[in-house]
């Protein structure tokens, strides 16, 4: 299955909001903390221009617009493209001023997530985490334990999100099985999370900038292929 990727800050993000559908900016009104307003139109944004690259369509606001991320029932994210639904899986993920989108060209079960590394006490170690995962940290060094953590925890996210439950399910209900944890900067590693016995995800997972970033589905995905939006934004983008 072809896995495409496609990362963006809050600085690429426009000021107006003319690249939102009309149910979104409604979507949008309601939202009354800033935080939250910020962090959804960065996820909204990567999404769309994600999803655009993928149909090589013009990044112009209106295009985008005719471009809609809905939440289903259960939260995750739908696509609607000219208010009809549109073959395509997205998962969407943001964490200190960045967003990532991965995105499948067919209905599957995906989940993507970004986590920033940083020290975790015992106590979350503890609470979120199974027998088998808390070895495989205590066996880690010191200097690579928080980014463990983050890859483990990271992990959980991206399959709780392609079980379209989130952190509504236990967390110890799903087990993280990373294959090569050397933590090189840049590429991306193979990682495997096993839900209950009753399902494997197979995935990615790539540590750079500080970030730890995972990406899971079923069927097994194909290496993230990097979307480039440079090339599709200019002064006739928004006029």
């Amino acid at each position: 299955m072809d896995l495409y990727w496609l990362e963006q800050s809050e600085a690429d993000v426009p000021k107006e909001d003319n690249w939102l559908s009309t149910g979104e900016v409604i979507c949008l009104s309601g939202m009354h903390f800033s935080k939250r307003r910020i962090d959804w139109r960065l996820g909204r944004w990567t999404a769309k221009r994600a999803l655009a690259a993928c149909l090589h369509l013009a990044h112009r606001p209106s295009t985008l617009a005719e471009i809609e991320v809905r939440a289903a029932p259960s939260g995750a994210p739908e696509v609607f493209i000219g208010n009809q639904p549109a073959a395509f899986a997205v998962s969407i993920s943001h964490r200190a001023g960045l967003g990532v989108c991965a995105v499948a060209r067919t209905h599957v079960d995906l989940g993507c997530d970004l986590e920033t590394i940083e020290p975790r006490g015992q106590a979350f170690v503890t609470d979120y985490f199974t027998t088998q995962e808390q070895a495989l940290i205590a066996q880690a060094s010191a200097p690579d334990q928080p980014r463990l953590l983050a890859l483990l925890w990271s992990g959980k996210e991206s399959a709780l999100k392609a079980l379209h439950v989130g952190l509504r399910l236990d967390t110890r209900s799903v087990v993280v099985s990373p294959g090569d944890i050397s933590f090189h900067l840049g590429g991306w590693h193979p990682l495997e999370v096993r839900w209950a016995d009753a399902q494997v995800f197979h995935g990615w997972w790539r540590h750079a900038d500080g970030f730890l970033r995972t990406v899971v589905a079923t069927p097994p995905p194909s290496l993230p292929t990097f979307l480039s939006v440079a090339d599709r934004i200019g002064a006739t983008a928004y006029p």
